[in-house]
């Protein structure tokens, strides 16, 4: 029988173990018939018969067949060393089925460490962490599986076709709209009344009936601008500015004169 290189965990670890390993037997129940050996049990063996190896789950197919599906390994923080990943992991990753690995958030970078070094391909590696009552997992690794569903093909895009220049079409000789006539003015331009005639003398004399002269109503005045005063002093200077005719007198006149003094 081929003893693991830990030989005896903490209590506390192996209590954790045991605890992780449970709990992963409820999670892929879903999809596989599983076996688990946890602590020293050992009701599940892998390999060949005369060296049979014991992980922690071992995945089965839910047909009538039972073929090995898979195999998980749950280590703790003193498992993750140089002799366990080569005397184990290297054998669970060489059956031909893949192989989880689960660790301590802490263990992570060391595990990945030494599946680089021995070359050692798993297909799952993941990371768990008690909180409180409540252990979480995380997904760390994963290497595509050929039952994965494959996903859909992007949709080819269509290529931009440029547009081709349309050819110029002669304009279309657009009607002319009739102006539309102008609204009229809101206001109509005042028509000019006739002065009023003056009332007659005879009707401005007569009296009213209680006895009161009627008053005569008074002239508008007109709004013709009265005429400037410097034209008349332009007419008199004129006036002043015209030589008078000099009147000759007759001989008749002037000898009738001197007859008159004469007598």
């Amino acid at each position: 029988m081929f003893l693991s290189p830990i030989l005896v965990r903490p209590v506390r670890e192996q209590l954790e173990h045991d605890r992780v390993i449970r709990l992963l037997q409820v999670k892929y129940k879903r999809k596989f018939e599983v076996a688990i050996n946890p602590g020293n049990e050992q009701s599940a063996p892998v390999g060949a018969p005369e060296s049979p190896w014991y992980p922690d789950l071992v995945l089965q197919t839910t047909d009538k067949n039972h073929k090995l599906a898979g195999v998980v390994e749950v280590e703790s923080a003193e498992s993750v060393n140089h002799l366990e990943a080569m005397s184990q992991w290297k054998a669970f990753a060489g059956l031909r089925v893949p192989f989880h690995l689960y660790l301590p958030n802490a263990s992570v970078d060391t595990a990945r460490r030494f599946c680089t070094e021995m070359d050692i391909p798993v297909a799952e590696m993941w990371a768990y962490q008690a909180v409180g009552d409540q252990i979480r997992f995380a997904l760390v690794h994963r290497i595509p599986q050929p039952d994965d569903p494959k996903p859909a093909a992007p949709e080819p895009r269509a290529r931009a076709v440029a547009p081709r220049p349309a050819a110029a079409r002669p304009a279309a000789a657009v009607p002319a709209r009739p102006a539309s006539p102008r609204p009229a003015p809101a206001r109509a331009a005042a028509v000019s009344r006739p002065p009023a005639a003056a009332p007659s003398r005879s009707a401005a004399g007569r009296a009213r009936p209680n006895g009161q002269a009627s008053r005569q109503p008074v002239a508008r005045r007109s709004s013709a601008p009265p005429p400037s005063r410097a034209a008349k002093p332009k007419a008199s200077a004129a006036r002043r500015a015209a030589p008078k005719p000099v009147q000759r007198k007759t001989k008749s006149a002037s000898s009738s004169s001197r007859a008159q003094k004469r007598r």
